[in-house]
């Protein structure tokens, strides 16, 4: 989707800071089509959930088994009554986009389910306000696979789940959007300097419970929907090979005459799934009886965009004492000699100890400005990150989840006092 202009994200247990953005827009009428045949309805099984009456959609999130070769990084469930850690929410009026406006209170948690609310708000001169957040307090990674278990209450804002960049765009992968529809979903894959882009279509209940999924691999991109491929795209050069992260978020385009609504709505979300590459094989669940019909795919070429931050959230818990990784120099992310001397022997400790999970924790030095201060933090952690990485891989061990997080120049997060030497912490598991 694709917003253009300021605005300002939320964090949970954050203050507000100002980032940029931009916005979508409502698919080209001059897209080729081409039909799809039912052989692309592949009946391999994916995560859908497991049973429980308990929950609101009739589903728990999928267990760490649920797809073989991946390991499970992450479940929200949403089962307080605020935004969980490692989520950030949306707020502002994309200058792109005068006809939508974010707002916290447009988000909503309780009875196990995130809610994005749209309605007319009198705070808002009566506007159609909408909601939207992103799981990217936590750092973005790169491949993975994500389920989200949602519905859409009744027609007028579009929705879309979706993957983001943490720098430059294209690329952009939207896997259920609905353009204000109730009876299709579309995904979308932007990629190029020009912003091509390749829609796929699904007719789909939107109103019912659907588990939405995302397969992302060096080679292939696999939509899901209710542990069924819809769709897969296999040109292995225009899939993205950078760090993205998950949004999930309402929009109207009520000033260009589409997904305007006329009642209030919301998108509701019971849980959210992320899975990275594991070296542990792992048993497909059963796919489900639920039945979908395909529709169409089309290519074009068109502008777009939408929304992405990087900012703090609480480290991983572990046994494991935290390990300085070196600092860092002035108001700067790049990886000195030292550091990286460190993070390669840190590469061989995480081998040798059988470690399954490291979390870098970046800190900022100097009085910068908060939102300076988180962005540098989050870079300094994901460049040893991406470091550590390669050096993993290097020795042929793939089996380690890395994250990386920002805490700017907070040391209040009681794993060690790092703000003033600008260091970055690593906990392991």
């Amino acid at each position: 989707m694709a917003l253009i202009g300021g605005f300002t994200l939320v964090a949970a247990g954050a203050a507000p800071f100002a980032l940029s953005n931009s916005a979508s827009a409502v698919p080209s009428q001059s897209d080729r089509t081409a039909t799809l045949s039912a052989h692309d309805s592949a009946s391999a099984a994916y995560p859908v959930g497991v049973t429980d009456s308990a929950q609101p959609s009739g589903q728990a999130p999928p267990t760490t088994s649920a797809i073989r070769g991946y390991r499970l990084r992450s479940v929200t469930k949403f089962s307080g009554s605020s935004i969980p850690p490692g989520w950030i929410v949306f707020t502002g009026k994309p200058s792109g986009d005068p006809g939508d406006q974010w707002a916290a209170n447009h988000v909503t948690v309780s009875n196990n389910m995130l809610e994005l609310n749209s309605f007319q708000d009198p705070k808002f001169n009566n506007e159609w306000v909408t909601g939207g957040v992103c799981q990217c307090a936590t750092a973005a990674h790169t491949y993975g696979a994500y389920f989200v278990r949602s519905r859409i209450t009744g027609p007028g804002p579009t929705q879309v789940e979706m993957l983001w960049p943490t720098a430059g765009w294209p690329p952009e992968v939207d896997f259920a959007e609905t353009y204000g529809a109730t009876n299709l979903a579309q995904a979308t894959l932007h990629y190029g300097n020009s912003n091509q882009t390749i829609h796929k279509n699904i007719t789909i209940n939107m109103t019912a419970w659907h588990t939405w999924g995302i397969v992302w691999t060096p080679t292939s991109i696999t939509y899901t929907v209710d542990g069924r491929i819809w769709s897969t795209i296999t040109e292995s050069s225009i899939i993205p090979h950078q760090p993205m992260s998950l949004h999930i978020q309402q929009q109207t385009w009520c000033s260009s005459g589409s997904a305007c609504p006329t009642s209030p709505q919301s998108t509701d979300i019971n849980w959210v799934a992320e899975y990275t590459v594991g070296s542990t094989p792992a048993t497909n669940t059963t796919a489900p009886t639920t039945t979908t019909t395909l529709l169409s795919t089309s290519t074009t070429t068109s502008t777009t965009t939408t929304t992405t931050t990087t900012t703090t959230t609480a480290p991983l818990t572990t046994s494991t004492a935290p390990i300085s990784v070196g600092s860092f120099a002035r108001n700067s992310a790049l990886l000195s000699r030292s550091v990286k001397a460190e993070v390669r022997h840190l590469a061989r400790v995480i081998t040798d100890r059988h470690d399954s999970a490291v979390t870098f924790t970046g800190y900022a030095n100097g009085a910068m400005g908060r939102a300076r201060a988180l962005a540098l933090s989050i870079e300094r952690a994901n460049r040893v990150k991406w470091y550590l990485e390669s050096q993993l891989a290097s020795i042929g061990d793939h089996g380690v989840s890395v994250v990386a997080i920002g805490a700017g120049d907070d040391a209040s997060s009681g794993v060690i006092a790092q703000a003033d030497s600008g260091n970055v912490v690593a906990l392991l598991k």
